[in-house]
């Protein structure tokens, strides 16, 4: 079969502007309908002195619905009061209450910023085996003045009531012992409820400064 070479300005991609662009059968063989992913904001959290930080369905504040399939949550320099706490996340499946059901799984990656030292490793105290409390999304992390820690947590179809809701975190922090840590969460909410909020806190003191953002991937 010939394979044809295409000139980068003998394609009319205006139509497709901000969307992904596939082929078809039309003129300019063109799809002009796929859909670009778009993240959209929904709610930004600023910390002061704050013991969580929590996204919840309310009367007139609705964050996690069946609008968008996955969901962003983005942490920003979060910086906390004590010194060598855990950030922790929990779900809420309908009730009052952030505990449902989890399955999980952590690692980390470490590097010591003094000596060179370097660790990558399965942490079996911080996974959920079908627990209820809080999941870590982080640990020992440093309380210092230039001490934070950034990084993500995917959300995945939360208003489903057939499957399991997934989710995916990383997170980048300076540690309390001046490592440089990375630490990959992932698992499920075991529960064909809709996750409706979502809480994060530390496990001791408060989260004393940065942000929280949401966003809903069309």
């Amino acid at each position: 079969m010939a394979l044809n070479k295409l000139k980068f300005n003998s394609l009319n991609v205006t139509p497709t502007a901000g969307k992904t662009v596939g082929f078809n059968s039309d003129a300019d063989g063109l799809e002009a309908t796929l859909s670009g992913g778009a993240m959209t904001f929904i709610k930004k959290l600023t910390a002061s002195s704050s013991s969580d930080l929590t996204f919840v369905n309310g009367a007139s504040d609705v964050v996690l619905d069946s609008t968008y399939k996955e969901y962003i949550f983005m942490f920003n320099n979060l910086h906390y009061s004590n010194d060598a706490c855990n950030f922790q996340v929990n779900f809420r499946d309908g009730g009052s209450s952030y505990d449902a059901t989890k399955t999980t799984t952590f690692f980390r990656a470490q590097h010591d910023e003094a000596d060179g030292t370097t660790d990558l490793s399965y942490q079996t105290s911080r996974d959920t085996a079908q627990g209820t409390g809080v999941q870590a999304l982080a640990e020992n992390i440093g309380n210092g003045n230039d001490e934070s820690l950034s990084g993500t947590l995917h959300l995945f179809n939360p208003a489903s009531t057939t499957f399991v809701k997934h989710f995916i975190a990383q997170t980048q922090y300076y540690q309390t012992s001046n490592y440089s840590e990375t630490v990959f969460v992932s698992g499920y909410c075991n529960v064909t409820a809709a996750i409706d909020g979502v809480q994060f806190d530390a496990s001791a003191g408060n989260i004393d400064a940065g942000t929280i953002t949401l966003y809903g991937i069309n």
